[in-house]
């Protein structure tokens, strides 16, 4: 027979146990002015790899013409802080070029297929926790894509979608862009999902390693490296302990130290007392 702190133990490594975690991931912009969206993405997908999430479970869009592209001074890579590490990875993108769409997006969340890219959707159920990290500009109401547009309404309908499909214990939404607050007018707070955002439903919101600080090694890169909610969010993961740290410090943290726009929480918070490492 197991004793308590047996059984306790099992437990604890059965909550920690990353193989039910998901992670979609969207670059929403194209072009080299927008690096930093790419380079926010690609760190953010590393930063899931890192925390023990299987390859399997994370699904990232990015349009994919910032590394290569000819105004890049460091071909091949993609940085996401001054001096820091080359975050891209050819390989582990899903959806480059025209498959980076709303409706791709939409259906990767539903589970449902999709045109273009490798085909994958999330796979996940009814314990899975799911995280959804996009980086983009926004308006009132809506968040960009390269050639299109996803509006609030949409992103409500898939999350009820999903939540009626069973596709998740819990799900939490980080996202960089304007105006990104006005984005969940309609989040239900009793269905398990909140999301973080990086400003409320009228401002804008802000990069970061802009000039002059967006050197790699003694290189000008030309382009802002990261967003601050975004840079944050990622840096406060890394300094911290996944498996100690909870979302709602982590929300603390993020908000204090993102100080161009204000931070906001919607829908259901009260799994913040989990550790950041569950997600």
């Amino acid at each position: 027979m197991k004793t308590f702190a047996t059984a306790l133990i099992a437990a604890t490594a059965a909550a920690a146990d990353p193989s039910n975690h998901w992670a979609v991931i969207v670059a929403g912009s194209d072009g080299f002015w927008n690096y930093r969206h790419q380079s926010d993405a690609h760190h953010a997908y590393s930063l899931m790899i890192k925390n023990g999430i299987p390859e399997s479970n994370v699904i990232l869009f990015a349009y994919d013409d910032v590394a290569d592209s000819p105004m890049n001074p460091i071909p091949g890579k993609i940085f996401n802080a001054p001096h820091g590490e080359n975050v891209y990875n050819r390989e582990s993108i899903d959806y480059r070029g025209d498959a980076v769409t709303p409706e791709n997006f939409l259906n990767v969340l539903m589970g449902e297929p999709t045109t273009g890219g490798n085909g994958r959707v999330l796979q996940s159920n009814e314990d899975s926790k799911v995280f959804v990290f996009f980086s983009d500009h926004g308006a009132p109401g809506m968040i960009a894509f390269p050639r299109s547009i996803l509006y609030a309404d949409q992103l409500n309908k898939a999350v009820q979608k999903m939540y009626a499909k069973g596709m998740y214990k819990q799900l939490i939404f980080y996202i960089e862009a304007c105006e990104s607050g006005s984005m969940f007018p309609e989040l239900a707070n009793n269905i398990g999902v909140a999301a973080m955002t990086a400003s409320n439903a009228e401002l804008s919101s802000w990069a970061t390693y802009c000039d002059p600080d967006d050197v790699v090694g003694d290189v000008h890169i030309g382009s802002c490296l990261g967003d601050l909610f975004s840079v944050n969010w990622m840096e406060d993961t890394e300094a911290h302990d996944p498996a100690a740290e909870t979302l709602e410090e982590q929300y603390k943290t993020v908000k204090a130290l993102t100080t161009e726009s204000p931070v906001h929480i919607f829908g259901e918070f009260d799994f913040g007392n989990e550790f950041v490492g569950d997600f």
